[in-house]
């Protein structure tokens, strides 16, 4: 029969070999002669370090005698005397902060006691002390690669046991140690990460309103291209020729940079960019220049910080070449297909979707049907062939995402 019991002193005695048992001893149940030694009481644990060790041995003399000797020293102490029993308790709250272990045990055990152990997420952690009479080399070698954390040989040494279990147990409080202490400072790294997300992401929105309040045509046209890019990169990362690159992080920091896609247009002078009309020729020359002005200004940041930012560098490509063309005939460089970065690409489509259904001073916004139908027409001309297509099959998302933001209708 399998029993588990608390005891109080005087109390259910140990389990006789033959019936498999489990119990707590209280820590006041001390023989004579371990109440006077010495060495024990050198070596009785404060209190506040009151510990439970599960002892596991067939032998109720083994039971009683660990079992003495640790709570002299001031543990608290489970017997099993099977290793089905052992299990059970190894799993119960309070938990063991440690195991003892024999290893010669009827039907079960002590290897197969501690694969198990170690096979349940619950007990995994708990370290193992092996008990055993077999003063072998190679059944130490043999436990010691199978992950225990001691081995001690009978007869039992009092002084022994209690310097190896003082030395486990030490060992454990300095694990968790290290793993609450890891676990504050992945915390603090996760909080300071957060808040130098958030003054970034602060900071250029402040740069990109900076630019659009220059350009008092553009309303809401940051907050819907940067909604528009991070769509349509989402649609794109399921595309074969997109998917290696456009994963999440990759998207995030795309996202960031669109709402910097202008800001070149602070160095633009005023009477060019608030003109009510169309720009003449030589004008529009001038306009251009907002594409190499915003890429010559992250350039110089960077040169400032002295190091390389995976954000700045897509900031870069998003501003300079956000007004290249699939087929060349784009600014400022001129670059065509793929030579023209991703993340301009994406930008290129977002932006030049939202100034078609946007009301300007020399033009009314166009009705969605009929950009539809605009964007379809520059696919492989103005636009990347399969970036239009992801446009196109989601169309009514970017619709959705104009009326969220309120085009200038």
């Amino acid at each position: 029969m399998e029993t588990t019991s608390a005891n109080t002193p005087g109390e259910a005695p140990l389990p006789a070999p033959a019936e498999e048992a489990g119990a707590l001893l209280s820590s006041t149940r001390l023989t004579p002669a371990l109440a006077t030694n010495s060495t024990a009481s050198q070596l009785r644990r404060r209190s506040t370090d009151n510990e439970i060790i599960l002892i596991v041995d067939d032998s109720p003399e083994n039971l009683s005698v660990l079992g003495d000797v640790l709570q002299g020293a001031g543990y608290r102490v489970k017997v099993a005397n099977a290793g089905r029993t052992a299990l059970h308790l190894a799993a119960q709250l309070p938990r063991p902060s440690l195991i003892l272990l024999d290893i010669m045990m009827p039907g079960m055990d002590g290897h197969e006691v501690f694969r198990q152990l170690r096979g349940d997420i619950v007990t995994r952690d708990i370290p193992v002390i092996f008990l055993t009479a077999i003063d072998a080399d190679e059944v130490e070698e043999q436990a010691f690669s199978a992950g225990i954390a001691d081995y001690i040989i009978k007869p039992i040494k009092p002084v022994v046991v209690l310097a190896r279990v003082r030395s486990q147990l030490l060992v454990r409080q300095a694990r968790h140690w290290l793993q609450d202490q890891n676990h504050a400072l992945e915390a603090e790294i996760t909080r300071r990460m957060r808040e130098n997300e958030l003054i970034q992401a602060v900071s250029i929105r402040a740069l990109a309103h900076l630019a659009e309040t220059r350009d008092n045509e553009t309303g809401n046209h940051i907050q819907r291209t940067q909604a528009y890019v991070r769509l349509l990169a989402t649609r794109l990362a399921k595309h074969p020729r997109f998917a290696s690159i456009l994963d999440n992080k990759y998207i995030e920091m795309l996202a960031r940079s669109a709402p910097l896609h202008d800001i070149g247009k602070v160095g633009i002078p005023d009477y060019i960019l608030l003109k009510p009309g169309k720009l003449t020729p030589g004008e529009w020359e001038i306009m251009k220049t907002h594409t190499l002005l915003g890429s010559e200004a992250i350039t110089l940041a960077e040169r400032d910080i002295d190091t390389s930012v995976d954000f700045l560098a897509q900031a870069k490509e998003i501003v300079r070449w956000h007004h290249e063309r699939w087929d060349g005939t784009g600014y400022p460089d001129g670059l065509a297909g793929d030579a023209i970065p991703l993340p301009a690409r994406i930008m290129a489509l977002a932006d030049v979707f939202d100034a078609l259904i946007s009301r300007r001073v020399y033009k009314q916004a166009i009705p969605f049907a009929e950009v539809r139908i605009i964007i379809s027409e520059e696919r492989g001309r103005q636009f990347d062939p399969d970036i239009t297509d992801a446009f196109l099959d989601g169309c009514e998302e970017f619709e959705a995402i104009a009326l969220q933001y309120g085009i200038e209708s």
